[in-house]
């Protein structure tokens, strides 16, 4: 469905991970690093959408729903208007699918997450890493 989305964005420059429970987002940070990917984090949307001013364009933002200071359907509203990083694909990862499905995305990861299921759909999105 996505295979030739990873040969438009090109290599990868990293993934943002916007997710505000620390476990989670500890976890999905590892387990990317582990396969190579170059990841950062945020705890909420505020602290997400300044990330993309500090780092090279990411290949993909895998964004929570539910989170204080800026949730994730604010985060994606803001992103939408932002003209250089508008196009940058999201994947939300949430619990609650009825509602984070509402958000404009590419993709949408159930929590718990199947690990699997996560890193085919970053292979989708982000050019694969060469050691």
């Amino acid at each position: 469905m996505f295979a030739s989305v990873a040969e438009h964005y090109g290599s990868c420059k990293g993934i943002i991970i916007v997710e505000d429970d620390d476990d989670i987002r500890n976890t999905l940070q590892e387990i990317l690093e582990l396969e190579g990917y170059p990841v950062v984090t945020a705890a909420n949307g505020k602290e997400g959408l300044a990330l993309l001013a500090k780092v090279d364009r990411p290949c993909l933002i895998l964004l929570d729903f539910m989170m204080p200071v800026m949730n994730g359907s604010e985060f994606a509203e803001a992103l939408s208007r932002d003209g250089a990083h508008s196009s940058i694909p999201i994947v939300v990862v949430s619990a609650y699918s009825d509602r984070a499905r509402s958000i404009q995305s590419a993709g949408f990861l159930q929590k718990p997450i199947d690990f699997d299921d996560l890193l085919k759909l970053v292979r989708c999105f982000c050019a694969p890493i060469h050691a």
